[in-house]
């Protein structure tokens, strides 16, 4: 999952940015309302998460326009703004979930599967394709309800697969998704993982076709 972290304070993004791959995701942190509109049209996120007292705007204003573009990125605002009016204001300007500061890593990475689960029409933090099962919020997978010992980063891709729903995924999508834009990875990383879920779940788990990509082998 691709997290996009909009937070002015260093210290805090680092340590988010941290926590949430510790929890099996890639954040990508900007400092300002201009860069945020940046990433948001530049890469594919999963979700938002937008602390509101940015240098250049308001973070309630960059969520104003991000709805009005009617753009269906999740947002989680994580602030220390806690009059109530402040959370009705986010909730009411668009936000997905209002979450104060001080906040618990554990609490917001359940808080960011649970918002992305609904924005993609799951009622279930479970996603079941043909005889795959994954739990995104453990890392866990069975197939035919026997669980498989996965790497995390073969548990991302088979995630990224599964939430683009049929979808060819290029490989620099995959990649950038899995292991985010910034890290430096051998080219042969992403095909190296992908032979290891095949000869863990079989041959038939991940489609690949030249020109377009991959895509998870079961439909949802």
């Amino acid at each position: 999952m691709q997290v996009l972290v909009v937070e002015d304070d260093e210290l805090i993004a680092s340590g988010l940015a941290a926590g949430l791959q510790a929890h099996g995701m890639v954040a990508v942190c900007v400092t300002t309302a201009v860069s945020a509109e940046q990433a948001i049209y530049a890469a594919d996120f999963d979700v938002m998460v937008l602390d509101l007292g940015l240098p250049d705007q308001d973070g309630l204003t960059l969520l104003k326009e991000t709805r009005s573009r009617k753009l269906s990125l999740p947002v989680i605002v994580l602030t220390a703004r806690d009059a109530i009016e402040y959370r009705i204001a986010g909730l009411q300007s668009g936000a997905d979930d209002y979450v104060l500061k001080p906040f618990d890593l554990g609490e917001l990475a359940a808080r960011i599967h649970a918002v992305v689960r609904r924005s993609k029409g799951r009622a279930t933090q479970e996603i079941t394709a043909g005889p795959l099962r994954l739990d995104p919020q453990y890392g866990q997978v069975w197939l035919n309800e026997k669980l498989i010992a996965l790497s995390r980063r073969e548990f991302d891709i088979l995630i990224h697969l599964a939430n683009a729903a049929g979808h060819w995924l290029a490989p620099s999508t995959l990649r950038d998704r899995v292991f985010g834009e910034d890290i430096q990875i051998s080219s042969n990383a992403l095909n190296v993982h992908i032979h290891n879920i095949r000869r863990k779940l079989g041959a038939e788990a991940i489609e690949t076709s030249r020109g377009l990509g991959f895509r998870l082998g079961w439909r949802l």
